[in-house]
């Protein structure tokens, strides 16, 4: 049975899923400890996405992660899902920022966000190597949006 439990303590004992997501742990620190983490179970755990309040009415997905032997089966859809789900009273937007990757921002347009805005050279301002995706590198912060 699918469940999504919300992750108080210890959060930097994930970090090795978290880094699926992003490579940087110096970034990861940067959101972690004031971001709410969420894990996906079924059976164990699957996959986590941690959230963080950006203003008053919005909030961001800054990392959402799921183990590579479970991707592709719904893990990660489900848990976008819910935490939109949980966040509908109190939020009017939810961002999400990734690389420009058609298959992920296809990914997060299914889930029912939209094209928003860019932070050009993005990844090459902050990470001290260049990031690939898919063979590609990448050099802007696409940002998706939800609005409720």
């Amino acid at each position: 049975m699918i469940e999504v439990k919300i992750i108080k303590e210890d959060k930097k004992k994930y970090i090795e899923l978290l880094l699926l997501a992003d490579e940087s742990e110096d970034m990861i620190d940067k959101y972690l400890e004031d971001g709410e983490m969420f894990g996906i179970y079924d059976g164990e755990l699957k996959g986590i996405c941690v959230v963080l309040k950006t203003s008053e009415d919005v909030y961001e997905i800054k990392n959402i992660s799921v183990y590579e032997e479970h991707q592709g089966n719904g893990y990660g859809k489900a848990l976008i899902n819910y935490v939109l789900e949980y966040y509908k009273n109190s939020c009017k937007t939810m961002l999400v920022g990734t690389g420009d990757c058609d298959s992920i921002i296809s990914f997060y347009e299914k889930c029912g966000f939209e094209l928003s805005h860019r932070i050009k050279d993005f990844f090459i301002d902050n990470y001290n190597h260049p990031m690939f995706e898919n063979g590609k590198q990448l050099i802007d912060m696409v940002y998706l949006r939800k609005d409720f």
